[in-house]
């Protein structure tokens, strides 16, 4: 590798996740935020790192957001009303070449039970009425499929084909909820059942077998979410001399690492995951492929006065797109309240719109507002602005929308919002990652599309508060990169953090990546 195309890694890695910060995309925007069911909290491609796995690809999607293990009866069901897409842009043009659609069908399990003397067949009033085991379950008295279908082209007028299981299936199984170890066992118990729905699946046009797995898991994503949202309330800087050494000789009164700075360690999300031969999503383009999730509901819902279970209400009339997520937080810390609900239903060809949103961020001016002082007197300062001052964010504008030529850009630049990912790097194994991704010398990591172990909340608090102004080690060597100087990035230099941390240990080894889901009892 040359050094043009070293700095250009070292520059995808700092800036292209400056279009993030703090989270993922929990709740991000007014809308969706009344459609729990449809809301995406995390969307993650990256080339197989599974031993034996090397010419895939795994797409995932995570829906409904902030799960309680213990949150029955009805425990979290994907919306039957809904289409669940995966998208693949091969070519850069900002339309999809590949959609994959996931639909939902939920069925009462029709368990009745004998009551009183005369044994009157009475309805239970729960999901399940006894233990639950891989092979056994019987005591079920709900169930949750779906179908997939594939389309070639763009999603509205493409060519759509079933996609089958190795067995001839048409239909799949959604594994039922963690509701607790009396119903399920141990994790470990849990694990084995849930595995069972596991599938290899025969995609049209592909010459080898794909895997899918659509079921609760943990959430993978760690995040000071409520701290961060009362205002960041605490200190966003590392308050150790490195992470985890607990010496607290880092920046005075910083946050440090630990889990129990992460509000999400205590949340269940629903998870579809896809893992397709890499050969399948490349088509004519240049390797890197763009991806994204989308979630649609019917223009038209009328509430059944008389609902049943059924029969809840009617649907009817178009599909209109209410979610989206490519690049994680995005909408929820980038684009203008004003503007949340018009970003998920846009397509990516239609970012432009937002550009001002990009150029002139806002988050780095609330970070200023909030810390600038706080900073002086610790620091015994005087500046003006801890906010870069580097405007347009035309560094910004190239992460965001268009790649990076030799490193994620693809053979056409149109520019769009979209995790992008370069097939042809070889997958990183998961001991030997590295949770800054790029910025630590991993090129198959964030934001070479986004690993589950990726630690994207403190690289982009970083960058997005100025760390490019300054040098960046480049083969070893500090470098700048001609965006600008630490004149523009007053406090560029700063290990931001938020005191959550994540690495590949959090997650598995193998498809489908996410640990079996938190236990809805005992607690």
């Amino acid at each position: 590798m040359n050094k043009k195309t070293v700095i250009a890694t070292a520059i995808v890695a700092a800036i292209a996740s400056a279009t993030t910060a703090f989270a993922s995309s929990h709740r991000e925007a007014p809308n969706v935020a009344r459609f729990p069911t449809v809301d995406s909290t995390d969307f993650y491609i990256f080339n197989s790192y599974e031993p034996g796995r090397e010419d895939y690809v795994t797409i995932i999607a995570n829906y409904i957001p902030l799960q309680d293990s213990y949150g029955g009866p009805n425990y979290f069901a994907m919306d039957p009303a809904a289409v669940y897409a995966l998208h693949v842009d091969s070519d850069g043009d900002a339309v999809e070449d590949v959609t994959f659609e996931f639909r939902f069908n939920n069925q009462v399990g029709g368990v009745k039970l004998p009551v009183g003397p005369d044994g009157v067949e009475v309805s239970v009033p729960l999901k399940h009425v006894g233990p639950i085991a891989a092979g056994s379950n019987g005591a079920l008295n709900f169930s949750e499929t779906y179908t997939i279908d594939v389309v070639s082209g763009p999603q509205d007028s493409g060519t759509s084909s079933d996609v089958m299981g190795a067995n001839g299936e048409s239909e799949f199984v959604k594994p039922y909820a963690y509701v607790g170890e009396k119903t399920f066992g141990s994790t470990a118990d849990y694990a084995a059942y849930a595995d069972q729905y596991v599938y290899d699946v025969s995609i049209p046009n592909c010459s080898a077998p794909g895997r899918v797995f659509v079921g609760q898991r943990k959430d993978p994503f760690t995040v000071n979410l409520g701290e961060t949202f009362d205002l960041v309330n605490y200190v966003p800087v590392e308050g150790d001399s490195t992470p985890g050494a607990g010496d607290g000789a880092g920046f005075p009164g910083g946050i440090t690492q630990s889990t129990a700075n992460d509000d999400l360690n205590d949340k269940n999300v629903n998870t579809i995951a896809l893992e397709v031969p890499k050969s399948c999503l490349t088509g004519d383009g240049n390797g890197v492929i763009g991806a994204w999730t989308t979630a649609s509901l019917p223009q038209a819902r009328i509430l059944n006065p008389n609902a049943t279970f059924d029969k809840p209400e009617v649907n009817g009339g178009a599909l209109v797109q209410v979610s989206r997520l490519g690049s994680p937080l995005v909408n929820e810390l980038v684009i203008g309240i004003d503007d949340k609900d018009r970003f998920s239903s846009a397509h990516p060809s239609e970012d432009g719109q937002f550009a001002t949103y990009v150029t002139n961020p806002t988050l780095p001016i609330i970070l200023d507002l909030l810390f600038k002082d706080a900073v002086n007197a610790t620091l015994g300062t005087d500046f003006e602005t801890i906010a870069p001052t580097n405007y347009p964010r035309t560094d910004l504008v190239a992460a965001f929308l268009t790649g990076f030529a030799g490193v994620n850009q693809q053979a056409t630049v149109t520019p769009s919002e979209m995790l992008r990912l370069n097939t042809a790097i070889p997958a990183t194994p998961a001991d030997l990652q590295s949770n800054f991704g790029v910025a630590g010398n991993d090129l198959a990591g964030f934001p070479n599309g986004r690993r589950p172990g990726d630690d994207v909340v403190d690289i982009a608090l970083r960058v997005v508060m100025g760390a490019l102004c300054h040098d960046i080690p480049v083969n070893g060597e500090p470098t700048n990169l001609g965006f600008c100087t630490p004149a523009d990035a007053n406090v560029g230099f700063a290990p931001f953090t938020d005191g959550a941390p994540l690495d590949a240990s959090f997650v598995d080894t193998g498809f489908p990546y996410l640990v079996a889901p938190l236990a809805g009892s005992p607690q």
